[in-house]
């Protein structure tokens, strides 16, 4: 499928089904350049800050550490380490809830900053370090997907070669989240180092940053440095119309190259590999400086907010610090949502702390989150199936949902939605239609979970009852060996009888006398 990718990107752009024009709000979280917030206090780190199995910590209560030290690790190859955020002392190791929407309990580490901020530095590494080298570094720095999949870095550059494309994603098309936009104008030199470092690890050379063309001299400042690095022929900048979800991996790439990615298949069955600005810009962060991943920029804002920014901060700070450094909220919320008005969750737990997921901290007041009417019966109108951008037709997902009939659900592509909510924000009926999406989700995974528990248990008991019916059978072999060699009289059979005969006299000897009746 390589071939088939354009020689040139940007000379044509093409169209990917459905999708919205949405007002963006960003200029409010843009009028200041981002904020670093300094470590203090508890921070919360959660475990489950990757796809893939999560690592297991390898830190205890009492324990101090520096900014970037291990803290949890994992030996599956989708497993990347788990560090520090700040130097300081462990505190607890315990169930907390969790940055999700679920908000369920998960491991945490809570660790109380020093102040002092010390580090635990790796290797600086440059173009001279072999690919392989450079993937274990992405991994034990802690690298994964900033655009909110959280997938290793390492394990999806290694799945590439010399004939892949790397396409990095600056099509940050949900409304109010402004920080890959501040990041690619404010440190577009990181993000283009970056850009290189990932095209070294992937061993390509060809490489195309998508950005919207709503983002005003975006464009114009990443060329600046792409020329200053002198990798013109290798990076390219490309503009592409704002329509939401164009941020979306598989629309992004339908945009650039006019394929589509197939259902239930990856970019790299086209010969690409697609990663976020923001993760670019941590790669350059993580091998040339030598620094692990324990911060992102995250975008706070919202009408509720009193000065909306972009703010870097560490990895498990609290949300109410992000909040506090926005000036507070100057008036009441009611809504809290992790990301965008479209994609995020909602989330009430404020002393919960961030994640490298966390891409926007959204406060939302009640003019901006009440119904303006009541949920209505479907008319079978058809409008959520002109905007979805992943051709599925989501009235009958939503019907086979209120049937319970997940397995028509799964058979009509539920999971190639990427639950972008343009259904729901387009029905008449003003009916939640992703809700009933993950909904579905959640049941199909609950029950596949449940199904191979009750093969694994299954395969326990026959492996148990294989095992009882092998020791009876070497059991009965036994006794029917003795008593062959009882019946077969000979030397060896003399010898047992013998051995039973003496056993009975010695059985006989200590039994004691029966005494007579009196008479």
């Amino acid at each position: 499928m390589t071939a088939a990718l354009p020689e040139k990107f940007g000379e044509r752009l093409w169209r990917f089904p459905g999708g919205l024009r949405l007002r963006h709000f960003k200029q409010m979280a843009c009028q200041s350049a981002i904020q670093r917030i300094k470590p203090a206090g508890l921070h919360r780190v959660q475990l489950d800050q990757q796809c893939g199995p999560e690592p297991t910590f390898v830190v205890e209560p009492g324990q101090t550490v520096l900014a970037g030290e291990p803290i949890a690790r994992g030996s599956d190859p989708l497993s990347v380490t788990l560090h520090a955020p700040t130097s300081g002392t462990v505190v607890a190791i315990e169930q907390r809830p969790t940055l999700h929407a679920s908000a369920r309990p998960g491991p945490c580490v809570i660790i109380e900053a020093d102040g002092k901020d010390h580090w635990f530095s790796y290797p600086k590494l440059d173009q001279s370090a072999s690919r392989q080298v450079l993937l274990e570094a992405l991994a034990e720095r802690g690298v994964v997907g900033l655009g909110g999949a959280l997938f290793p870095s390492h394990a999806k550059l290694g799945g590439g070669d010399q004939d892949s494309v790397l396409i990095l994603n600056g099509a940050e098309c949900e409304p109010y989240i402004a920080c890959d936009e501040m990041l690619m104008r404010e440190r577009p030199e990181q993000i283009v180092r970056g850009a290189e470092l990932m095209l070294k690890a992937l061993g390509s050379s060809r490489c195309v940053i998508g950005i919207e063309d709503t983002m005003g001299g975006v464009r114009r400042t990443l060329m600046d440095a792409v020329k200053r690095l002198g990798l013109k022929a290798l990076i390219s900048v490309v503009k592409v119309p704002t329509i939401y979800p164009e941020g979306g991996e598989r629309q992004l790439i339908k945009v650039l190259t006019g394929l589509e990615v197939p259902s239930g298949g990856l970019p790299i069955d086209l010969g690409l590999i697609c990663h976020n600005v923001a993760t670019a810009a941590a790669t350059h962060e993580a091998l040339a400086n030598g620094a692990a991943c324990i911060s992102r920029v995250s975008t706070v804002t919202g009408p509720a907010i009193e000065k909306p920014g972009n703010f870097e901060a560490r990895i498990g700070t609290p949300l109410q610090r992000l909040i506090s450094a926005a000036g507070g909220m100057k008036s009441d919320v009611s809504r809290l949502v992790i990301g965008g008005p479209m994609m995020g969750f909602t989330v009430k737990d404020t002393s919960t702390g961030i994640t490298k997921a966390a891409n926007c901290v959204l406060a939302l007041d009640w003019e901006e989150t009440r119904r303006k009417q009541p949920q209505m019966p479907c008319i079978r109108c058809g409008r959520c199936e002109d905007v979805c951008p992943a051709s599925l037709q989501p009235q009958k997902l939503y019907f086979f949902a209120r049937e319970e009939n997940y397995e028509r659900m799964q058979a009509d592509d539920l999971f190639d939605c990427i639950e972008c909510g343009a259904c729901a924000y387009v029905c008449p009926s003003h009916i939640p239609l992703v809700d009933y999406y993950r909904h579905g989700k959640a049941e199909i995974k609950h029950r596949r979970e449940e199904a191979i528990r009750a093969t694994r248990s299954r395969q326990r008991f026959e492996a148990r009852e294989r095992r009882i019916a092998a020791k009876e059978q070497a059991r009965q072999q036994r006794l029917e060996s003795r008593k062959k060699k009882l019946n077969a009289g000979g030397p060896d059979g003399d010898a047992v009888a013998a051995a039973v005969a003496r056993a009975k006299e010695r059985k006989a000897a200590t039994k004691p006398a029966t005494k007579e009746p009196e008479q």
